[in-house]
């Protein structure tokens, strides 16, 4: 009898034991279960398709025998060097030539990212997105050309009635236009797909924001003078390739987890080169008028010119050298070119926080699941690859320019006042006058004539 309660007794404790086992297996499988639920919200992107390799074939047997690491060198310095010769040639060829370009490596730029989108959500059927996005392309560059072409073309918009009306009219038939758009994309929504079709209307306009507003800065920043493009564009571009140098030659420490193969040495390496060259590239362009004079329309002749007679920018000033650099070189002062000073302050931004336009890119292509926004380039990727860091830099001279050297222009007032009536230009011209003459002016124009 008491053998038979001590079986029982053991059989309840085997039973009590094998249920706790159970609990605790299902709540592991729920925690496993979460987690993998976590892990599928995570890579609940569907991923883009890996492009293939379209590196050259006769660099491919060039550089057969070499290792990867050896290879991706080669290949990347090779195109560089094709694409800095490229740059030079566009340079040589011209402004005009310049403002095109601009505009087809922001379309391409704009094809690269919505492309990424589109081969994210094809899947879904998703009505009218490609369509839409070009269109919403179309509307955002109409809206700020078109406000250019008013400001820099001004006298040639007064002469044609067709073009008068359209600048006249212009922003209401921008607004216009984005509103089609607008009502184009409400009418496309799908019951089953309302969260991903808004999200890819954020995507697009996302992508207007960075790629066609930054576009826009650059040609503005470009009729300011060539120096304004190039400069910049030139530094970050040294940046690039000597944060890449350094960071493969003596690169150790990692910089950021968004870019592996971003080192410290690589980012303080760049950052010094990048400083000299900015300096001895804006003496070298400074004292060339066709890189520091202003693009300008010119009436007469219909066409672009760039000649005037240099600002004080861009004139040679005698500097003080502290006394620590004076017992080294034995100098007491340099000329310099005052640009030359302004030239460090782009340098930095460009060292600085330039790449960090780099390591937002790298963000977005791991969220994605991708390697490259496209293959265009062998060894570098996509066009919006090369000019990732390039976007921001514009935004950063275009506020510069105004906040430090830009002032009052004189041909656009006179543009503005002689589009106003005959009465409100006598007005003014009386205002004007009793100004001058209150300021003691005018009677000494008066006496010089």
């Amino acid at each position: 009898m008491t053998e038979l309660r001590h079986r029982v007794a053991t059989e309840k404790e085997l039973q009590h034991q094998h249920s706790e086992d159970k609990g605790s297996e299902t709540e592991g499988k729920e925690r496993d279960g979460a987690s993998d639920n976590e892990t599928k919200s995570d890579s609940g992107v569907p991923e883009v398709p890996v492009s293939a390799d379209d590196t050259p074939e006769v660099l491919n047997k060039a550089l057969s025998g070499l290792s990867s690491r050896w290879r991706n060198w080669w290949v990347r310095g090779i195109l560089t060097l094709a694409m800095i010769s490229f740059f030079f040639i566009i340079i040589y060829l011209g402004p005009m030539v310049l403002m095109m370009i601009v505009l087809c490596v922001q379309i391409k730029c704009f094809q690269e990212i919505i492309t990424i989108g589109y081969s994210v959500y094809h899947s879904y059927h998703l009505p009218w997105f490609r369509t839409l996005s070009w269109y919403f392309l179309l509307c955002v560059n109409y809206f700020f050309y078109g406000e250019t072409v008013t400001d820099y073309f001004f006298t040639l918009v007064q002469r044609e009635e067709p073009l008068r009306i359209l600048s006249k009219y212009h922003r209401f038939i921008s607004f216009a236009l984005y509103l089609t758009g607008f009502c184009m994309f409400v009418l496309s929504l799908v019951k089953k797909h309302y969260r991903l079709q808004f999200y890819m209307f954020g995507w697009t306009h996302v992508t207007l924001l960075i790629v066609v507003t930054q576009s826009h800065l650059i040609i503005h920043n470009l009729f300011e003078g060539m120096i304004w493009f190039i400069v910049p564009i030139s530094c970050v571009i040294c940046n690039d390739i000597m944060a890449y140098m350094f960071g493969f030659f003596f690169g150790r420490t990692p910089l950021i987890k968004l870019s592996p193969k971003k080192t410290w040495e690589g980012f303080i390496g760049g950052f010094f080169a990048t400083i000299v060259f900015g300096i001895l590239l804006s003496y070298v362009m400074a004292g060339y008028r066709y890189f520091v004079c202003p693009v300008e329309f010119n009436n007469d002749s219909n066409r672009f010119t760039v000649d005037c007679e240099p600002s004080e920018l861009f004139q040679l000033q005698d500097y003080g050298l502290p006394s620590v650099l004076q017992s080294i070189t034995g100098w007491t002062t340099v000329k310099l070119y005052p640009f030359q000073i302004h030239s460090i302050a782009l340098s930095s931004f460009a060292s600085i926080m330039g790449p960090f336009g780099g390591f937002f890119a790298s963000g977005f292509k791991r969220a994605f699941k991708i390697k490259d926004f496209a293959n265009t380039i062998p060894g570098h990727g996509g066009i919006m690859d090369r000019f990732d860091c390039q976007y921001l830099m514009a935004t950063f001279v275009n506020v510069y320019i105004a906040s430090f050297i830009r002032g009052p222009n004189p041909s656009k007032v006179i543009q503005q006042l002689l589009a106003l009536r005959p009465d409100q230009q006598l007005h003014i011209f009386n205002s004007l006058k009793a100004h001058l003459t209150e300021k003691g002016l005018l009677p000494a124009l008066e006496e010089a004539a």
